[in-house]
């Protein structure tokens, strides 16, 4: 199963926009699944027109735990409260004993490690919730949200990931396009590892050009081919002229220069991707998708 990985490395460029427009493109030569990788924010499907009613499937899932102190075997010795990296036990010196903050909590173990009586254990949480919906243009948008608090997005998006794998085996889709999240964390290293091709998106700005070549050097440390997306490259063309350089140098494959255009901004307000609501914008992305498809050497 070939997939193209979008990130960015900052936020606020398009990557979304750019991921939504290209999938409707490239759905109506190939099949494939949309997956928003970005489960701290997911907007992917908000971009397709999706609406929280349409969702087939969205059900909550567990990837962490959390731990949990049985007052009944606890001896008050403080290993816990004196071994614990993330602040998350405290100690009552009333009671002589500890109590834990559930949200400080990172499920990492060691006080069940360090405790003589066995009176720690580690519970199973509820920390996010996974699904997909059929968008208006036949394909599926699979996507995650990690719930307020919690911790673990790499796993996440992980979970996301493995469930659009599956959805694309049911529906013999040919392509995943994963839009990963702002950044180099752990849930946008969880988006890149193991895809065919990534397509890294900048704006002509020294911020949007630092983050994307910290983008491109995560990318590159997997051995990723990859391709970069100048949007509204028209607001700083001597700017510009310096990303392409860097991208010639790095052998990355130039594949499009995106103009600036209200329209973008237009389309998010009405839940649309930008290459339907307005066509002249569209053979833009389908000049994309015709570099992508061949790029992944995909047979007409």
């Amino acid at each position: 199963m070939k997939q193209i990985t979008i990130l960015s490395g900052k936020g606020g460029v398009g990557k979304s926009s750019i991921s939504a427009s290209l999938a409707v493109v490239i759905s109506e030569n190939k099949r494939l699944v949309a997956v928003d990788c970005d489960v701290d924010a997911a907007n992917l499907a908000l971009v397709l027109g999706i609406k929280v009613d349409d969702f087939e499937k969205y059900e909550k899932i567990s990837t962490n735990e959390k731990a949990v102190i049985d007052p009944d075997k606890c001896i008050g010795c403080k290993k816990c409260f004196d071994s614990c990296n993330f602040s998350a036990i405290s100690w009552d010196g009333n009671s002589m004993r500890p109590s834990i903050n559930e949200f400080g909590c990172e499920g990492c173990g060691v006080c069940t490690l360090v405790c003589p009586k066995g009176a720690i254990s580690q519970k199973k949480i509820f920390n996010a919730n996974i699904g997909y919906a059929k968008t208006r243009f036949g394909f599926y948008v699979v996507s995650g949200q990690l719930n307020m608090g919690e911790s673990g997005s790499g796993k996440i998006v992980h979970e996301v990931r493995a469930l659009g794998k599956d959805l694309a085996k049911d529906t013999a889709a040919e392509l995943i396009i994963n839009d990963a999240a702002a950044g180099i964390g752990c849930p946008v290293i969880a988006s890149v590892v193991g895809s065919s091709y990534a397509v890294l998106v900048t704006e002509p700005s020294p911020s949007g050009f630092s983050d994307m070549k910290r983008a491109f050097e995560m990318v590159d440390h997997f051995k990723i081919k990859s391709g970069l997306v100048i949007n509204k490259h028209d607001l700083n063309p001597e700017f510009c002229k310096e990303i392409e350089a860097f991208a010639k140098e790095k052998n990355i494959s130039l594949l499009a220069k995106i103009p600036y255009d209200k329209s973008f901004l237009e389309a998010l307000v009405n839940l649309t991707p930008v290459a339907v609501h307005n066509s002249k914008i569209r053979p833009i992305f389908e000049s994309i998708a015709a570099k992508l498809l061949n790029e992944l050497e995909f047979s007409d």
